[in-house]
């Protein structure tokens, strides 16, 4: 996967954040194309809050209908994939 350093994360949209930049704080989770929406659904799910997971998997799933998303605690193929290479 392509890490994205200060300048490209700084110059993403809002829309390709799982949880979009708001009162001042930056955007978490990129989800700006298919590798960063699969590694933002594994990260959530093994570090967000209940409310972050259902966003950042809302905003995937709008974004990439055909990628399959979290729909409960640890459901994700995508995260569960990248949970295995994280090992």
């Amino acid at each position: 996967m392509s890490k994205l350093n200060a300048e490209e994360r700084r110059e993403l949209s809002p829309d390709e954040f799982g949880i979009p930049p708001h009162d001042g704080k930056p955007g978490k989770y990129p989800i700006e194309n298919r590798e960063h929406a699969v590694a933002a659904l594994g990260r959530v799910d093994r570090f967000g809050t209940p409310e972050e997971k259902e966003q950042v998997r809302k905003a995937v799933a709008e974004r990439y209908p055909d990628l399959p998303s979290s729909e409960g605690e640890g459901g994700s193929d995508a995260a569960g994939a990248e949970r295995e290479r994280e090992k």
